[in-house]
Parts: C-alpha cells; structure tokens; sequence
C-alpha cells in the first residue's frame, strides 16, 4: 500500500510520518500532483495560518489536486479547516469539500485550545475500537462548526465537529499522530480503509 503526506507550507508532517513508520508504513512525502493521485491512501496534515496555506496550494495547483482525489484521504487539524468552505481566519476561501464554516473560539475560553479532550457521538468506521468519551490531543484557536457530516463531536467553550467524514474525505481536528492509543487506533482504521 502506498500512502502519501501532501508537502506544503504547514508544519507537522514529520511528527505524521513517524506515526505511520511506527504502523509498518513508508510515507511518501511530496507535493508532486502524479505521485499523490496515484497514492492508496493520502494523509493532508496541518499546523499553521490558514490563509497563507490555502495561496501555497493554489500556487503548487494542490487545491484542484485535492478536490479531485477519489482514494481516501484524510485532513489533520489545519488540513480539516482548509476542506471546509470557508474560515474566519483571515477570511479564507477554502476546499469546500465540507459544507461548514470554520471560526474562531470566542473570549470565553482560553485560546488557543491546547491538550487533551474527549471526543464523542462517534459514528464512523475510522473510529472502531474506540470508545466514546476518549481523550485526544488538540492544538487549534479555530474550529469547525457541527454539521450532518459531523463524525465526532467536542466539547470546549461550545460543541464543534472534532471529526468529519463525506464521502471519501475525512478530516480529524484533533491531532492523531499525538493521540497515544487511541490516536493509532483511528490510523490503524484509516489505513484499512477501501
């Protein structure tokens, strides 16, 4: 099985790469456009600022790349805000993959949201073998509001979309590869995915 990193200019992608080692994977990883539609499995990570990221993509032609991938593939934390229609960061245009908005916590909680929390109201095969109310590690100031795609679901000021899932894209804002069991437990089944 070939799985895929897509490289650009949003940090985190070794930290994803060595949780795939650790799975017995090879990751590739590049921002060559054949060699990421051809991938069983493609992985778009992120930590960073949304608008500088989605202008990287649309330069290196990733955007048009991304939309049109039919294998699975699966966001992390920034990369699920840039599959998402639009974020209040800086005002971005983004995949539109998801029909959600993303915004930013207001003044009632501390920002960004740094640790553990919990996920619940899992309904996808990415998350058998985990138990609901599990804990997973989240680094974000921005979230996505819930939606019918919604696949996990957090707690933190005010409920957001921990998770989202249509059709072959799903997109975790919490961080996997940080996630200790449980987060290689949500690998595992992405991974296994057809």
């Amino acid at each position: 099985m070939k799985t895929v990193i897509i490289k650009y200019n949003a940090g985190n992608i070794r930290s994803v790469a060595f949780a795939l080692e650790r799975l017995g994977q090879e990751p590739l990883i590049t921002d060559d456009a054949n060699a990421i539609r051809k991938a069983d499995k493609v992985i778009f990570p992120g930590v960073g600022e949304a608008s500088s990221a989605m202008q990287f993509l649309r330069e290196k032609q990733l955007d048009s790349v991304i939309k049109t991938l039919e294998q699975p593939v699966l966001g992390i934390c920034l990369g699920l805000q840039l599959m998402c229609s639009f974020s209040e960061e800086n005002n971005t245009e983004g995949l539109a993959l998801f029909p959600a908005k993303v915004k930013r916590f207001d003044g009632g909680v501390k920002i960004p949201h740094v640790g553990w929390n919990q996920i619940t109201s899992l309904h996808s095969p990415i998350f058998e073998g985990v138990k609901e109310g599990s804990y997973v590690y989240f680094v974000h100031s921005y979230f996505a509001e819930l939606s019918r795609h919604t696949i996990a679901r957090t707690e933190y000021g005010r409920p957001f979309s921990a998770a989202i899932r249509f059709n072959n894209f799903i997109a975790t804002q919490f961080h996997p590869e940080r996630s200790g069991q449980t987060g290689e437990q949500i690998l595992k089944n992405f991974l296994a995915l057809c």
